[in-house]
């Protein structure tokens, strides 16, 4: 039942609970129980993300990243990207990664991307491994 599920995930989220906060912008993002609210998924995602929760972290830079709900800005995605990377999440190392190759919102580096990718690869990221591949085939940013 999505509305009694969002009614308790809005009481979570109002004690502060970050997974129910990330969960809540979910349900706003896709109109589960509730009407459709990306300005409120936005907020939700930010408070999540200010209590260090790497999955809200990565989904705000994302955000960030594309201007959705808030101002473009490729420095602080890369920051937010960054904070979530070093959580281990994967899919933020492998975004992050992209930012390094491409000197988004912070300065290119080649090697940080290849190690970036690597540890993302380590997780069975697909993605990464294929991009380790291509890294690998090229003889870039290997030791």
């Amino acid at each position: 039942d999505d509305t009694k599920a969002a009614r308790l995930y809005r009481l979570a989220a109002e004690q502060g609970l970050a997974k129910a906060q990330l969960n809540l912008a979910r349900f706003c993002v896709l109109g589960r129980g509730m009407p459709q609210d990306a300005d409120e998924a936005a907020h939700l995602i930010r408070l999540a993300a200010d209590q260090g929760l790497a999955d809200a972290q990565h989904n705000l830079a994302v955000l960030c990243e594309h201007g959705m709900g808030m101002p473009q800005d490729d420095t602080k995605a890369a920051r937010l990207y960054r904070l979530a990377a070093e959580q281990g999440l994967a899919k933020a190392q492998l975004n992050l990664a992209r930012f390094c190759v491409l000197g988004r919102g912070m300065p290119q580096d080649a090697d940080e991307a290849a190690h970036l990718i690597r540890l993302a690869a380590d997780q069975g990221l697909a993605d990464a491994q294929h991009n380790l591949a291509v890294l690998c085939e090229h003889g870039m940013g290997m030791p």
